[in-house]
């Protein structure tokens, strides 16, 4: 397959969407996550960049960590609190953090704050990434279809 052309563009240049795809159970503080899908828009294949937004009170996904994927998060603006099984920690601009897979550590991102936060997440595309929520009766799989997939941890769909 033949590349595409190289994009520059800003951020504002992207629409925002607060979709999820969890089951409804486990929607609520993710509606108050609105992502820019930058390396989508710039035609990337092999990896995601994804510009978040967060508004007081939202979180950027239940607890989970993944089984292929790496992730990176870089902060640009206000305040996010980084909740792990190390506890509670404050993220700042300048901060960052790493998710290496199949660390076991499962991790995100509350706004706990009076305004919006705001950072920059990037994470591989593998083939085969699961992803586990530690908190909750929920696991991620990718479909042969390349669909995600939530399930019970017993594999019984919602």
């Amino acid at each position: 397959m033949k590349p595409g052309p190289t994009r520059v563009f800003t951020p504002s240049e992207v629409p925002e969407s607060n979709a999820t795809s969890y089951p409804a159970a486990f929607r609520p503080g993710v509606e108050k996550r609105h992502v820019r899908r930058l390396g989508n828009h710039a035609g990337l294949q092999n990896f995601g960049v994804n510009l978040v937004r967060i508004e007081p009170g939202g979180i950027s996904s239940q607890r989970h960590w993944h089984t292929r994927q790496d992730e990176f998060v870089y902060m640009v603006e206000g305040e996010l609190v980084l909740e792990t099984d190390a506890g509670p920690r404050v993220l700042t601009p300048g901060m960052c953090a790493g998710f290496p897979a199949a660390n076991g550590d499962g991790h995100r991102l509350v706004n706990r704050s009076k305004r919006d936060a705001v950072f920059l997440v990037i994470g591989d595309r593998l083939p085969g990434d699961e992803a586990d929520y530690p908190d909750i009766d929920m696991q991620f799989r990718r479909s042969s279809d390349g669909q995600m997939r939530f399930t019970r941890k017993d594999g019984t769909p919602y």
